[in-house]
């Protein structure tokens, strides 16, 4: 496992369409997922994914005769996609945005789910693609996500974001040279963004080039002096260079930015032991695998590795 992950640059979030060709989306539907909208902004997305049914249920038809539940009327349960008819490309942009609120509290399979209906529904529609991909690289499976970045591309050539996540994905698959040329591709098309600078830095690390690297890390900073992210390499970069301070430091930013990144827990204890600060840094270990328990034999192998190379360079 790396010291590091590299989220993906953007999920696209759709605005709510009113008219289309022989139909207009009822004004109940359209209110509730403005509603959506808002508590998704301010955090709810519990709040969110009910708005959002809400105005599904409002801007579609079901076909009552394929179900058995006899609540229809009244009910947010959600049905299978045999019983609805769906009457408006609306509600295309209501399950793009659920599934969006979902991915945010970490519901891959569910977010996934309201992405193939929403796509089922506006097929031509690179957003809900590159929405799908995130949701399946979280989940794991990184060559169904490639296949989503390669339609969303084929749809939409000048589409950076594809680009830029594309290169992140090449990245988890080993092909460094092949990320760069997607990120680079994504820096031409819109140079004024600052993830596929910061994901270009995570390429240089894993090709151990930490200068090109930490010029590509403050690259982002510049353009975003709150990018946790782009913090995160900076201190990975620093850190494998030897220069510990300098790395603690940028981890400091990154938990003050973005306190539920894992990683700068983990990095910022293993300085400390090379520091001999093992005692604050177990501090740091235990919010990290309070996080990410998952990481704890992988935790415990560089906490060994730390403590050798401490030693290491005392002896000299």
């Amino acid at each position: 496992m790396r010291r590091y992950a590299i989220p993906f640059a953007l999920v696209s979030l759709l605005l709510p369409i009113t008219v289309f060709s022989q139909t207009r989306t009822p004004e109940a539907a359209l209110n509730h997922f403005k509603d959506a909208m808002k508590k998704g902004g301010n955090g709810d997305f519990d709040g969110a994914i009910e708005e959002y049914t809400r105005a599904i249920r409002l801007s579609s038809h079901f076909n009552i005769s394929k179900s058995s539940d006899s609540r229809l009327g009244n009910s947010l349960t959600d049905y299978s996609a045999e019983s609805v008819t769906v009457v408006d490309p609306f509600t295309a942009n209501a399950y793009n945005n659920r599934g969006l609120a979902r991915f945010k509290k970490n519901d891959y399979v569910g977010a996934i789910e309201d992405f193939d209906q929403a796509l089922k529904i506006r097929p031509g529609l690179a957003d809900i693609y590159l929405n799908r991909a995130a949701s399946l690289r979280a989940k794991g499976d990184l060559q169904a996500a490639m296949k989503d970045l390669d339609r969303a591309l084929a749809l939409r050539k000048d589409f950076f974001e594809a680009y830029s996540n594309r290169g992140s994905l090449k990245l988890d698959l080993g092909d460094s040279a092949g990320a760069l040329v997607d990120l680079n591709r994504s820096i031409e098309i819109n140079n004024r963004i600052p993830e596929p600078y910061y994901q270009r830095g995570y390429v240089y690390v894993e090709m151990k080039e930490f200068d090109r690297a930490i010029a590509e890390f403050e690259r982002a900073i510049k353009l975003d002096p709150r990018m946790a992210w782009a913090y995160q390499g900076r201190g990975t970069a620093l850190m494998l260079k030897g220069k510990m301070l300098e790395a603690i430091k940028d981890f400091n930013r990154v938990v003050e930015f973005d306190p539920q990144i894992p990683w700068a827990f983990f990095n910022r204890g293993l300085a400390k032991v090379y520091l001999g600060r093992d005692s604050e840094a177990q501090t740091d270990f235990d919010e990290c695998l309070r996080m990410r328990p998952e990481m704890k034999a992988d935790l415990e192998g560089r906490i060994d590795l730390a403590r050798k190379l401490r030693r290491a360079g005392n002896s000299q």
